[in-house]
């Protein structure tokens, strides 16, 4: 039987607005947008798909989404009540999926969720309340940027024999100087040798392809490099540097990752002595984070973000 895919309409910003059609038969249409989180220039930072979702979506139609346009996440906003709006409300459901699986936490597709709110619908409030499977999260307006108010997750010291494997898979006979574990997220933490910079993290080459083969138990799904930053030897000093990978949910290597500095920013925060961190994360793309420690135990991060395609989804 022939399946039909989605295909993507794109139109010019303020030209009609599609409907939902859930009637048999019919042709749902989903408004759409690209928007390239923590950066403020179009191209960089880390892209991320959001759809607006005036009706019910059937749970595969969220997958089957996600994969066809294939960036890292693909964020899904919806209406918690039938009398809400995406202008004037200020509370929405919101649920991300890679183009393998749900995820329970994104921080870029978050950041790109409140760009289009704020900037495309014109959402009137300055904070906006996302429900999660990871509780719920808020997105505010700042002067140059928006701020996301989101959960800390701890780690824990990881016996290296135990993980040895799967690291030298992935980086070969680099130094490695720290070994942390998320139980909350399942984030393996990796530091790097002080003795390394930025240039050498940038262009370590890191092979992702067997490392659902090696670790397979479910304990490991992300992988987080991580390295010493040089605050005072630099125009644009970055107190940390990271990259990230998680090919165990189809998503080779992240440009930048808003959700793996829940767990970077209590670590560096412990090993600097500091609550307000600057993080620079060192894909191709690349993009940074402003991240300050909550006494209440949470983390705010701030970050801009580029609207560069808008369209209409239709299945």
């Amino acid at each position: 039987m022939e399946t039909k895919r989605p295909h993507l309409e794109v139109r010019q910003a303020g030209s009609q607005q599609g409907r939902d059609l859930t009637e048999p038969g019919r042709k749902m249409k989903l408004p759409i947008f690209i928007a390239d989180a923590f950066t403020a220039t179009a191209f960089r930072g880390n892209p991320a798909a959001v759809c607006l979702l005036e009706n019910t979506l059937d749970e595969d139609t969220h997958q089957h989404i996600a994969r066809e346009i294939s960036l890292s996440e693909t964020a899904f906003i919806r209406k918690l009540q039938p009398t809400d709006n995406f202008t004037e409300s200020s509370r929405f459901g919101l649920r991300w999926f890679t183009p393998e699986s749900e995820f329970p936490l994104c921080g870029h597709a978050t950041l790109a969720s409140a760009a289009v709110l704020f900037h495309k619908r014109k959402n009137t409030n300055s904070t906006l309340t996302f429900v999660t499977l990871s509780g719920e999260l808020k997105a505010r307006k700042a002067e140059d940027g928006i701020v996301l108010d989101f959960p800390l997750y701890p780690t824990f010291p990881q016996d290296f024999h135990e993980v040895g494997d799967l690291i030298k898979a992935a980086i070969g006979d680099t130094l490695v100087q720290d070994i942390r574990y998320s139980p909350h997220t399942k984030n393996l933490l990796v530091r790097l040798s002080d003795s390394y910079d930025r240039s050498f993290l940038e262009t370590l080459k890191v092979n992702t392809e067997p490392l659902p083969r090696i670790e397979k138990t479910g304990r490991v799904k992300e992988l987080i490099l991580t390295l010493k930053g040089e605050p005072g030897g630099q125009a644009a000093p970055y107190d940390f540097y990271s990259r990230y990978f998680a090919p165990w949910v189809g998503v080779a290597e992240d440009p930048v990752t808003g959700s793996t500095h829940t767990i970077l920013g209590p670590y560096w925060s412990e090993e600097l002595g500091k609550k307000e961190i600057r993080a620079f994360q060192c894909s191709r793309r690349g993009g940074e984070l402003n991240i300050s420690l909550r006494a209440d135990g949470r983390v705010d991060m701030k970050g801009g973000a580029a609207i560069v395609l808008e369209g209409m989804l239709t299945a």
